[in-house]
């Protein structure tokens, strides 16, 4: 990665970092307090601030996140479910996925956490992947990302903008990582550094308990880091990433497994979304010629688990007829899965039988109605059957439950365009663009939808309505700026 990557992104986090410290100081009219970040730590709700300006970035700018909602849907659920066993936060929690094969996970401030793909088709059962997050669900709830910047100010800002350069940086090039870090202020990164045994055994002890309340067996925290460290020498630069940014030590894994033996052993059952979910991902890593056999992977997995990796495989190469068969016939032995039924509709959809997709997708809906993919393959196969007037009845119906949803207001957008409603498309495109943090242009597309004059009278007050808002946002963040 370049220098001259660093310090673009460098500055699209300081900037709000450092306005964080302004506010703080001279709140602009109609802003939170955020509380005194320059005299001590830095607030939960400005922590979740900075997590949400890093997670825009990585989200619209950073080439390897994942944009996969079957996966990033799987990590929530799992996420939130160990989350609910955490200690006492008030802090929600996002997880998301990075598309990188080397092994490491992460926590952005305001509970934030990414996970490398890599480290998903490494995990070996679900309870090894859980012990990862409740590990870094733990760094989030004791708060030791705040308490690494306090009593610091304004260098303490300047360290953690310089610690999430290093995390993006790190999911292409380790050493350019390492780099982006040398850049922040020596004493902020010597404090880190003291910090992190500590920081590392508290996560461990508190990730452990999260991992046995939350019905995992407790063995997999022992087992993954056990084998993270023997099998250390096979990875790029002797130690794989998540090693590096979590120093594992022989200490910490005697004093995990010290714990473990005096926790009562669990038989977890299920599991069956994770290792769908594995599988997605390894054959999505490998090339299309690559056959189930030769992804070793895969080894020892079960046969209706690698029939699930044959059928996505041959989608993958546009052997559609063979992928169909596959399709049917896990469901029909009962894989009564979403993951299967997605994988039935992406067949359809690419044997271009936009009628069948749609009833099946709707069917599947109805059985999974929180899995998202469904929902956004049934649009989508409606705008393809040229059935915008339904496409649009079906993305309005969901859009309320979920307004940051930005692919929702996007398929919105597609299908007001192909009804031919000019003020729709550019009233779900102005959503888009606010979810990007862009709210210039997101008041550019309500002023176009005013102006297009197809909108009738409840549309148009709901668009003058909605302009009034985000001017009115746009205001206060220009105001936000302006004492910066």
């Amino acid at each position: 990665m370049q220098d001259g990557y660093h310090s673009t992104v460098k500055r699209r986090l300081l900037a709000p970092l450092l306005s964080l410290i302004l506010a703080c100081q001279a709140p602009a009219a109609g802003l939170p307090d955020l509380g005194d970040v320059g005299a001590g730590e830095l607030s939960p709700l400005a922590e979740r601030r900075v997590g949400e300006q890093a997670m825009r970035d990585i989200r619209w700018h950073e080439q390897a996140y994942l944009e996969d909602v079957e996966v990033e849907d799987y990590l929530n659920d799992l996420g939130r479910r160990l989350a609910a066993h955490a200690p006492q936060t008030s802090q929600n929690f996002s997880f998301f996925a990075v598309s990188d094969r080397s092994l490491n996970a992460f926590a952005l401030p305001g509970g934030f956490i990414g996970v490398h793909s890599g480290l998903i088709m490494t995990a070996r059962t679900e309870s090894e992947l859980a012990s990862v997050l409740g590990h870094e669900i733990a760094h989030v709830t004791q708060r030791h990302i705040a308490q690494l910047v306090a009593n610091q100010g304004k260098t303490g800002m300047i360290m953690l903008a310089s610690i999430l350069v290093a995390i993006l940086a790190a999911s292409r090039n380790p050493q350019a990582a390492e780099a982006a870090l040398a850049t922040g202020s020596a004493a902020g990164i010597q404090s880190q550094l003291s910090y992190s045994r500590d920081f590392e055994r508290e996560a461990d002890r508190v990730g452990l308990q999260i991992l046995q309340d939350s019905g995992f067996d407790v063995r997999g925290m022992a087992d993954f880091f056990e084998r993270l460290q023997r099998n250390s020498r096979l990875y790029e630069n002797n130690a794989p990433v998540y090693m590096r940014t979590h120093p594992l030590t022989t200490e910490r894994i005697s004093d995990i497994g010290n714990r473990v033996e005096q926790m009562r052993y669990r038989q977890v059952a299920g599991g069956e979304a994770f290792r769908l979910v594995r599988a997605k991902l390894i054959v999505d890593a490998e090339g299309p010629g690559t056959e189930v056999d030769e992804m070793h992977l895969l080894d020892g997995e079960p046969a209706w688990v690698k029939a699930y990796a044959r059928a996505r495989g041959a989608l993958k190469a546009r052997r559609v007829s063979e992928a169909g068969s596959l399709a049917d016939k896990l469901s029909a032995e009962g894989g009564a899965l979403a993951l299967v039924a997605g994988l039935k509709g992406e067949v359809l959809r690419e044997a271009r039988d936009w009628d069948a997709a749609v009833r099946h997708y709707r069917r599947a809906s109805e059985q999974f109605p929180a899995h998202r993919a469904l929902a956004y393959g049934l649009i989508e196969s409606l705008i393809d059957a040229g059935r915008n007037p339904e496409a649009v009845t079906e993305a309005r119906s969901r859009v309320p439950g979920n307004l940051d949803d930005a692919r929702m207001w996007a398929l919105l957008a597609r299908a007001q365009a192909g009804r031919g409603s000019n003020s729709g498309r550019h009233r779900a495109q102005a959503e888009v663009y606010r979810i990007q943090g862009a709210l210039r242009a997101a008041v550019e597309q309500l002023e176009l939808a005013r102006a297009a004059g197809d909108a009738d009278y409840y549309d148009a007050s709901a668009i003058d309505s909605r302009l009034r808002d985000l001017k009115r946002e746009l205001q206060l963040e220009r105001e936000a700026r302006g004492a910066g």
